[in-house]
């Protein structure tokens, strides 16, 4: 099965308002986002430590601040659920309670259900004995039931229309790579249409390209008509041939050096490669990364090439 929890992770930090509107927007009325929202993972797994029930993909707490409050602030726990599970609601009961206990705050508990499962769709934990009743009701949105309103994904300029459009994709293609290449061309193509800033197709892109992973045949097929699209300004994101170059050039080239004997050359190899791979993403380079990469060693590279799928800057990459 694709692990989904990386891409979902990252897109929804850098979209977390896009987000709000697009899945939930009375809660997203209600924030005051001028004045900003702060994540608090941490916290979140010192407050529910303990807890291990359940596959998500996503657990996320934010501090936000309501609108006309001042200073009156909530938080909001999004949970992202990849597979069914009998206890969900009962956990996110627990986590509620705990995050109220903890900070003596309003706690809002949003669910996205991203499983496949028809059937599974918690939104109430509730128990009741002699007049004493407990209740938790939460808003859940539930993936596959977006699957109907494909028009609205494909109109809407929401960056988590696309998001949710190749989930699904990834889903209904697991046993067909031509429909999953031909899927990911078409979201490719929407992306591009937006006219989105470089930042914003970028962080997309990863997560079109992670969850519809293709096969190695497909996948030079899909950069080959990549390539026919080269008028728009897509040589300057990371792409699957890029990771695949990192993941596979790189390995290949260590074993290939390994067999031959041939250390001093491999590293070489190794550091050109990385080289021209961060002269792709990030254009001209300063002096100093010449002198880092020469220095290297075939961990080191390897490491950078990997950090090089997610930094956001030349510097995040050789970060200690």
């Amino acid at each position: 099965m694709v692990d989904f929890d990386s891409p979902w992770k990252n897109t929804l930090e850098r979209f977390f308002p896009e987000f709000m509107q697009f899945f939930f927007p009375r809660a997203h009325r209600g924030i005051d986002w001028g004045q900003g929202f702060r994540f608090l993972d941490k916290e979140l797994q010192r407050t529910v430590r303990d807890s291990t029930l359940g596959r998500r993909y996503v657990d996320k707490l934010v501090q936000v601040h309501r609108k006309g409050g001042g200073e009156d602030w909530l938080l909001i726990h999004v949970e992202v659920q990849g597979q069914s599970e009998q206890a969900f609601a009962e956990r996110l009961f627990v986590y509620h309670y705990r995050l109220f206990d903890r900070y003596h705050r309003p706690v809002v508990t949003l669910a996205i259900l991203a499983d496949t499962s028809l059937d599974f769709r918690p939104g109430e934990f509730r128990y009741s004995n002699w007049g004493c009743e407990i209740r938790l009701r939460f808003p859940v949105v539930k993936l596959l039931d977006l699957a109907a309103r494909q028009q609205r994904l494909e109109r809407s300029r929401n960056p988590f229309a696309l998001v949710v459009a190749a989930h699904l994709a990834s889903q209904r293609t697991a046993a067909d790579p031509q429909q999953r290449f031909d899927s990911k061309l078409g979201l490719l193509r929407r992306l591009y249409a937006r006219g989105w800033e470089r930042s914003k197709i970028l962080e997309l892109l990863r997560f079109i390209d992670w969850v519809l992973e293709l096969p190695e045949a497909l996948e030079r097929k899909f950069w080959t008509e990549v390539r026919q699209l080269e008028e728009k300004p897509m040589g300057k994101y990371l792409t699957s041939l890029e990771r695949m170059a990192i993941r596979r050039g790189m390995q290949q080239g260590m074993q290939q050096g390994m067999q031959q004997g041939m250390q001093q050359g491999r590293l070489e190899g190794q550091s050109e490669l990385l080289l021209r791979q961060l002269q792709h993403r990030f254009g001209p380079l300063p002096d100093w990364v010449a002198v880092r990469l020469g220095e290297a060693s075939t961990d080191d590279l390897l490491l950078w090439g990997e950090r090089l799928m997610e930094a956001d800057s030349l510097e995040a990459v050789f970060l200690q």
